[in-house]
């Protein structure tokens, strides 16, 4: 069975996107006769062009952050010397400029039988479907790739899928865990294929043998951020956002700056996007729902009033580092300066 002549795969999760595309090279392997290599790590985990990838493909990994130079050109389009099957991976192939994938598009009409495309478009999910601008749905390239069944949407992690996924990674890892164990690990986890992988690779250095021990478990207290926004947006309506700042502490309590640095950081990251909504500039991802309630609340306190929550941040961060406040002292004091601020708009 002849491989795709090339494929689009779309989701928000590097891992799941790299076993995707892993499963397709295994299931359809080069000539035998081209050169052997061992096994590679696809997408860009730190394998390089001319690797060879999981089924004997020589690999070249490019990003769509960066302007496509003429190597791009030469992999996707021409073949080598002696005909070597190549893959040619485009991660976050969303941010190439229309122009650029109108001529990635020409380019996969006429390509090589040799040369197998991926083009990555790393994008959020919404309502279940990937969220993509209606100028990459348009490509012939895409449309062509659905009716041929080479279009592929990765969806991420729901909060259901992450005990089955720590299941099947821990025996990968060759970890066993009492089903106690796996329903602890999984509530501590995130739904990102990519944390859970890592933290089970922590697991697993800490576990030689691959049993799970308390002390490699206590490794895994996880503790989502606290819903910084919500805690603004109750500062500034009035409502007493006290549920989210007793949870914030109690999560905390043991913490040597109190939470401290770490609510400071949070504050600092809200602040850099609400400035950047004024300026125009473009923002990280985020739910429209999210994005319209954040330029309500940004354009309410205007450059002046995101400029204070930097100095109120970092007046914070000096106190305690200079030794003229505790950690407590200055925490209470950027909260009393955070009511104020938002209580004036």
């Amino acid at each position: 069975m002849s491989k795709p002549g090339f494929n689009i795969c779309l989701g928000p999760d590097s891992v799941l996107l790299k076993e995707h595309i892993n499963s397709l090279l295994a299931a359809y392997k080069p000539d035998p006769a081209a050169d052997a290599g061992g096994p590679g790590s696809l997408l860009g985990d730190g394998q390089k062009d001319g690797q060879a990838g999981a089924s004997n493909w020589e690999t070249c990994v490019f990003w769509g952050d960066e302007p496509l130079g003429e190597t791009f050109w030469e992999k996707l389009t021409l073949q080598g010397l002696f005909a070597q099957p190549r893959v040619v991976i485009l991660r976050n192939a969303q941010n190439v400029n229309a122009d650029g994938l109108k001529r990635i598009s020409n380019a996969l009409a006429s390509i090589s039988g040799q040369i197998w495309p991926f083009l990555c478009f790393e994008v959020d999910f919404e309502y279940g479907k990937a969220k993509i601008p209606a100028h990459i749905s348009k490509l012939q390239c895409v449309q062509f790739a659905q009716k041929q069944g080479w279009y592929r949407e990765v969806p991420p992690l729901s909060p259901r899928d992450v005990r089955g996924f720590v299941q099947a990674e821990a025996q990968r890892q060759n970890l066993s865990f009492s089903p106690q164990d796996l329903d602890t690990l999984a509530r501590s986890m995130q739904p990102d294929a990519g944390t859970i992988r890592l933290e089970l690779q922590k697991i697993a250095l800490a576990c030689p043998d691959g049993r799970l021990t308390p002390e490699a478990l206590s490794m895994l207290n996880y503790q989502a951020d606290m819903d910084i926004f919500a805690f603004l947006q109750g500062l500034q309506s009035g409502r007493n956002p006290g549920a989210i700042w007793a949870q914030y502490q109690k999560d905390h309590a043991s913490a040597a700056d109190s939470g401290l640095f770490s609510f400071s950081a949070m504050l600092l990251r809200e602040a850099r996007i609400m400035w950047q909504i004024l300026a125009g500039e473009p923002t990280s991802k985020m739910p429209p729902q999210a994005l319209s309630a954040k330029t309500v609340l940004a354009r309410k306190l205007g450059y002046t009033g995101v400029s204070k929550i930097w100095d109120l941040a970092l007046a914070a961060d000096k106190g305690v580092k200079s030794g003229e406040r505790s950690p407590q002292q200055a925490f209470e004091r950027l909260i009393a300066e955070l009511f104020r601020l938002f209580g004036a708009v």
